[in-house]
């Protein structure tokens, strides 16, 4: 089960991709916004501020974090990205660091853009390091004997069908969009006992809190955690370099 409090433990450096992102999107009186994959909501008000007089729609497949963008005071509903239709007003569509969890997501973004108003605005970013050592020690550790049939029909073992900007850009301009895509590795720097096992945690390791109890999750953390400070070994100073890249893409369906 996904805990929105250890996502949020990393708030500022999760925030700043979504800004960075809704910065390019330059839509001036949307009529709806939608936030597909809200999380626990924190950055939902974002959009509500930046277009005051929009209806903002927000969404994740997540019940813990539905409640908790609910306890935020945001309207978010449970549903599933691949459930999801624009409505003829949908003006803006922002989709932060969900698609990765979708297979076949190219094929929503073309169908979203088709159906899209003409002018709206469509902006995805996705993490683009599933072969950073982190996302390659889970899988190692999962694929071991002890761990592979509990954790296997999770999908930890399948690899993520992240493209590179290039191919989303490839996508979204086949659909008649303008199109802006890019990348950013960003370098973290966390501090703390064990600080990307904790990182981690919040993300990349959700299927494998979901499919462990709590005696399994305890003992898997424990053979993770030392494979993860090998890989990120603490600096002098006590703190930990993380690269963390970033895949955007934002598109503007034809007038």
């Amino acid at each position: 089960m996904w805990d929105p409090q250890q996502y949020l433990a990393f708030d500022d450096h999760r925030s700043r991709p979504f800004f960075e992102l809704l910065t390019r999107v330059g839509a001036e009186q949307p009529r709806r916004v939608v936030d597909l994959g809200c999380g626990p909501g924190h950055l939902t008000a974002a959009l509500s501020q930046r277009w005051p007089e929009a209806a903002v729609e927000a969404s994740d497949s997540s019940p813990d974090m539905v409640a908790a963008a609910r306890a935020r005071g945001v309207h978010a509903t449970l549903l599933d990205v691949r459930d999801w239709t624009p409505e003829t007003d949908t003006d803006v569509v922002i989709s932060n660091a969900v698609l990765q969890w979708v297979p076949g997501h190219p094929a929503l973004l073309d169908e979203w853009s088709r159906k899209l108003p003409p002018g709206a605005w469509l902006a995805i970013q996705v993490p683009g390091n599933f072969d950073a050592p982190s996302h390659l020690s889970i899988r190692e550790l999962a694929a071991r004997d002890e761990w592979r049939t509990l954790l296997e029909p999770a999908g930890i073992l399948q690899p993520r069908n992240v493209l590179d900007p290039t191919g989303y850009a490839t996508v979204l301009a086949d659909a008649g969009c303008a199109v802006d895509a890019w990348e950013t590795t960003y370098l973290q720097r966390l501090t703390g006992d064990d600080p990307v096992l904790k990182w981690v945690s919040g993300t990349a390791l959700r299927p494998v809190r979901d499919a462990l109890d709590d005696a399994g999750w305890d003992r898997f953390t424990a053979e993770l955690a030392p494979m993860l400070r090998e890989a990120y070994p603490r600096q002098t100073d006590g703190t930990t370099w993380l690269p963390f890249r970033r895949v955007f893409a934002v598109a503007r369906t034809p007038h």
